[in-house]
């Protein structure tokens, strides 16, 4: 379990779903037995201190009115898609509940900044450049062979890395099927390997609370 501010106040509380019942209990435990409603980003639990913890559903999951439920849903056997790019290296999978069937990684050289100055500068900026977009090409036709087959039995797909390299992968149009399916959490991930694409699995199952208390209380 993590733990990060929140803008707008509060902070965002990163819970297993394993450990999500347990969490609810500690809640309930500290602040109260909560009201439960549906609320902005899922469900929301509101305890008679004042403290709020609101419980926004793993990609792929619905939106549930108890906890129970909401418990339920977020430890079930999803398919994810996942898609990590950053740089020259681009690591991808479809995770069925923990376990990661289908996966490749594969990277591909990207020259890095220089300090030369005037036309040696130019002449690095543009081999990188190129670069660049010769790696997002292939990244573009691993997503075609790997995930794309996979898309009409995906619940979700999740990235992770560089916002604007993902954004040019699924802005391919053969790749409709997954942007469609694209989920709003983007993984903060270094650069794509094997180990970072199965920690991806682990962080895209994950449920995010955000959680608001009057009094400030580190331990919820």
């Amino acid at each position: 379990m993590s733990s990060r501010p929140a803008a707008g106040g509060g902070r965002w509380v990163v819970v297993d779903p394993a450990r999500l019942a347990r969490w609810v209990a500690g809640f309930a435990e500290r602040h109260g037995p909560p009201n439960t409603t549906v609320g902005e980003r899922g469900l929301l639990l509101t305890a008679p201190d004042g403290a709020t913890a609101e419980l926004s559903p793993p990609p792929g999951a619905p939106v549930t009115e108890t906890v129970d439920a909401f418990v339920a849903a977020a430890v079930a056997s999803r398919r994810i898609g996942l898609l990590l790019a950053r740089k020259g290296a681009v690591a991808m999978g479809v995770a069925e509940g923990e376990r990661l069937p289908v996966h490749k990684v594969d990277t591909r050289y990207v020259q890095g900044r220089t300090a030369a100055g005037g036309w040696s500068q130019q002449r690095f900026a543009r081999r990188r450049d190129n670069q660049a977009k010769a790696a997002l090409t292939d990244a573009v036709d691993l997503a075609v062979r790997l995930l794309l087959p996979q898309a009409d039995r995906l619940d979700a797909v999740v990235a992770g890395g560089d916002r604007r390299a993902v954004d040019t992968v699924l802005a391919d149009r053969r790749l409709a099927p997954l942007a469609a399916l694209r989920a709003d959490r983007l993984l903060d991930v270094p650069e794509p390997r094997h180990a970072v694409l199965v920690a991806a699995v682990a962080a895209a199952r994950a449920v995010h609370v955000l959680v608001r208390d009057p009094d400030r209380d580190p331990a919820a």
